[in-house]
């Protein structure tokens, strides 16, 4: 069935780029709140890489990042939908059920007109940004298999009582887990495209300097957007300058075998590491403005695509010091905070149907990710 144009989401006109989803300030007075700057993040550079990635490219799957508590885990994924404009910022609450994630049919409106509308769910609003999911290891295997699913597809299939609707739903889906509280199943982790993992700065040097920049931005978080408001600017354009790219960026022979030797050194099952590899090395190209993937693209993403699958005891590649960075502006190589890729909009969600207590959200354009590794799964 084809996508139905008519199931489109609202776009609220007054929603500023990269505004999370909230409900209606108390008062006009109140104050927008500020994100912190994506160029701002600091000592994550596989991690904006990663999350630029994805924002090129969503159907590469989206990111899982591990870590302990504190290391800006979530201020990176705000980040992320803060950089691009019109990219909503959507969160999935651990207690969601299936149908406030994939949308339902609305009965209502069939029985009193005979109409057909969907009453959007999460997925559908957060179609052209980013999709937060926090601690998505303690969320039901079920709504991570829902969610995975559309993530990769870019389209959301929604069937009831014999009646089925279909609309785009294209969005980074930036998931996030603290091992100690439980462990994703290996075929969960599999379907997520790329993983970065973060660890404590053990550094004094580093820790100071996220301390301090972290100090700047709750005294003035104004003044300090406004210092980077250039650096954003620019590499929002280079995002959007390899979306335009991506689809005529090619895959060298080279570059196949290259990947498929690693996926097979790691162990992993099936070919999706292979695919996911060679995806990303693609937005990375893209990323450069380089029309063809190289083998060094290859290698500057396959941690990113393979250490959440490698099995116990496989090879493990050397660790690419420093990722590719765009040719326009260069990928940031410090901050604290993360912004919004979008995606290439196809047909997507309603204007009808019952949003819930939550306001429409506009639809976007999605964007790329940065580099990062999760502990090996167990054999």
């Amino acid at each position: 069935m084809p996508l139905n144009p008519e199931i489109r989401p609202e776009v609220h006109p007054d929603k500023r780029p990269g505004q999370a989803l909230t409900a209606a300030p108390a008062s006009a007075s109140a104050p927008e709140p500020v994100a912190f700057p994506f160029t701002a993040l600091v000592g994550q550079h596989a991690l904006q890489r990663a999350l630029l990635l994805v924002a090129v490219d969503p159907g590469i799957g989206g990111v899982l990042i591990g870590g302990p508590r504190g290391t800006a885990k979530s201020t990176a994924a705000r980040a992320l939908a803060a950089l691009l404009p019109q990219a909503p910022f959507v969160t999935l609450p651990l207690a969601a059920s299936l149908e406030q994630l994939v949308g339902t049919l609305s009965i209502e409106d069939a029985l009193q007109s005979g109409a057909v509308r969907l009453s959007p769910g999460l997925v559908a609003r957060a179609h052209g940004g980013v999709l937060y999911v926090d601690e998505v290891n303690l969320l039901p295997d079920a709504l991570v298999d829902a969610l995975l699913d559309v993530a990769a597809s870019g389209v959301n299939t929604v069937e009831r009582d014999g009646i089925s609707q279909r609309h785009a739903a294209r969005f980074v889906l930036v998931g996030t887990m603290n091992p100690e509280e439980g462990e994703l199943r290996p075929q969960l982790l599999d379907r997520f495209g790329l993983s970065v993992w973060l660890h404590n700065p053990t550094d004094a040097a580093e820790r100071q300097h996220i301390v301090r920049s972290r100090l700047l931005f709750d005294a003035d978080p104004a003044a300090v957007a406004a210092s980077h408001a250039d650096a954003l600017q620019n590499l929002a354009a280079s995002v959007l300058d390899a979306q335009a790219l991506l689809p005529r960026v090619q895959w060298p022979d080279d570059a196949l075998a290259h990947a498929g030797a690693l996926a097979l050194a790691a162990g992993v099952d099936g070919v999706r590491a292979d695919l996911v590899m060679l995806r990303a090395a693609r937005a990375s190209a893209a990323l450069d403005g380089r029309d063809a993937v190289t083998v060094a693209d290859v290698d500057a993403v396959a941690e990113l695509a393979l250490h959440h699958r490698r099995q116990v005891g496989a090879q493990q590649p050397a660790p690419q010091v420093a990722p590719p960075t765009a040719q326009k502006p260069q990928a940031p190589t410090q901050g604290q905070g993360a912004s919004s890729p979008q995606p290439q909009s196809d047909s997507a969600g309603s204007a009808d149907g019952d949003w819930g207590a939550m306001p429409p959200v506009p639809v976007g354009t999605v964007r790329p990710a940065a580099a990062g590794v999760l502990p090996p799964k167990k054999a």
